[in-house]
């Protein structure tokens, strides 16, 4: 048996692994030394700088998972290890907040299904590396409050209220990981939803050159890339980098627009052996869109994770703040948009932190196999 599907297997079981396990990695070339140094530093930050009640002065659940989830990328369990403390006091600040319909935020209702999605992604992972039975029932009623809310064209709306139609990708791919997130820990997942969400991220698919009405034979001779809305609007790196998540994990591992977007994607981490950022804190891009480049990269997997991951790297390595004695500085990286202050800053060192640990495979989501249910054609 492969290592890594060894370990899935003891994940599954909910058996908690030491922080000090050997990463399997696939070889010398996807960790370095400094890649290793500037994951401790960055979860030492994280630790330093969370406070007594687990939040780093956060009001967005799905910001404070993501701290939990920096921990548990690396290995760490609950209440275990040099990390455990502050991992067991996110947990439990996200375990005491759910409301009684099972929605994941305290923030406002606007951010309803981005701190929803992310936040249940989390749970989901925690639930397949530990033991603790909290969050069985909350995870649970996350589910099925996404399930719930799901609009009658397959998306998301920003507010946790069922619409006609959804609103934009952003949403589609919080709710796609947490999804898959629960199925990788064995948790079943109606069909049903699951086709009709991929029916409306194909939507967010834009060619370049032919018309979005042409056939799919005739799409895939020219290039494209999955967009923020269905129609063709706001092409960006994150986008096309969530389209390609999105896929993944709903199981359309050869579906043509992926490469498509691969292709974007790595022209744009070509560019950072240009550019210098050494210790100025900004990540290569910022969070939100690296969380999900970086990700992108690892789900295809093969040739395309071999060719930019050490780029993309070191790019993420050489950014890092290094102030040794100043606890509020060293070892942290901002996330460069949409959050600042404090809160910014833990959500930039926890996907930093995230894009270092991704080779130790210790994730759920991380470990090899694919979902053969999800493979079917979809109409």
């Amino acid at each position: 048996m492969h290592f890594s599907r060894y370990i899935f297997v003891i994940l599954c079981l909910g058996v908690s692994l030491p922080a000090m396990t050997p990463a399997w990695a696939e070889g010398p070339w996807e960790i370095t030394p400094e890649s290793t140094a500037a994951l401790d530093r960055g979860l030492t930050w994280l630790a330093e700088n969370q406070g007594p009640n687990g939040d780093w002065e956060s009001d967005d659940l799905g910001l404070i998972g993501m701290g939990a989830l920096a921990f548990m990328a690396d290995g760490h369990a609950p209440g275990r290890g040099k990390f455990g403390q502050p991992l067991d006091r996110a947990l439990n600040r996200i375990l005491s907040s759910p409301r009684p319909s099972g929605l994941l935020n305290v923030a406002d209702a606007q951010r309803d299904m981005y701190n929803h999605g992310l936040t249940t992604f989390v749970l989901g992972q925690a639930h397949g590396m530990t033991n603790d039975a909290r969050i069985n029932g909350v995870l649970d009623r996350a589910l099925k409050l996404i399930a719930f809310t799901q609009a009658e064209d397959g998306g998301w709306d920003y507010r946790a209220v069922r619409r006609e139609n959804g609103h934009d990708l952003s949403l589609a791919v919080m709710q796609a990981k947490a999804l898959r997130s629960a199925m990788d820990t064995g948790i079943e997942v109606a069909p049903e939803v699951v086709d009709l969400a991929i029916s409306s991220v194909r939507e967010h698919y834009s060619p370049e050159g032919v018309s979005r009405d042409a056939s799919e034979a005739e799409q895939r001779k020219y290039p494209g890339q999955f967009t923020y809305t269905r129609h063709g609007g706001k092409a960006s790196l994150a986008m096309a980098a969530a389209g390609v998540v999105c896929l993944q994990e709903f199981g359309q591992y050869d579906d043509w627009r992926i490469q498509k977007n691969m292709e974007i994607i790595h022209a744009e981490i070509a560019k950072l052996k240009q550019k210098d950022n050494r210790q100025n804190g900004r990540l290569p891009f910022d969070a939100y869109t690296l969380y999900y480049v970086g990700q992108a990269l690892y789900q295809v997997g093969g040739e395309d994770w071999q060719r930019s991951y050490p780029i993309l790297r070191d790019a993420v390595v050489e950014s890092q703040v290094v102030r040794p004695g100043n606890p509020r500085e060293d070892g942290h990286w901002n996330a460069g948009a949409h959050v600042g202050g404090k809160p910014g800053d833990l959500y930039g060192t926890a996907v930093g932190c995230f894009i270092l640990a991704m080779p130790n495979r210790y994730l759920p989501i991380l470990q090899e196999g694919r979902i053969e249910s999800f493979q079917h054609e979809v109409p």
